[in-house]
């Protein structure tokens, strides 16, 4: 895909209606309001879908980031100087 149609796609994807948000001059309203639908839909058919173990493994890796995040997460003592810390949840299913 290339590089103009993939910036269109991602301008053009919208996941709400902007007539019920909120005013955005508040400093604490929600960063992902605009999905906050979508994430509520996953949530509720993986609840429906998945039952995990009773010993479910939590597994952290740091991924080489240096672009702009809202939370940047810095490790002096790492080859990876700045980075985001990404969670996984291994299941034996």
């Amino acid at each position: 895909m290339k590089r103009d149609r993939y910036f269109h796609i991602l301008r053009s994807l919208h996941f709400t209606d902007n007539n019920n948000e909120p005013d955005m001059t508040d400093e604490n309203s929600d960063r992902l309001r605009e999905m906050r639908n979508l994430f509520e839909i996953q949530n509720e058919k993986f609840l429906k879908f998945y039952s995990p173990s009773e010993r479910p493994a939590v597994e952290e890796f740091r991924v080489l980031y240096k672009g702009r995040v809202f939370s940047d997460n810095v490790y002096p003592t790492n080859t990876y100087v700045v980075g985001i810390i990404v969670y996984k949840i291994c299941d034996k299913n």
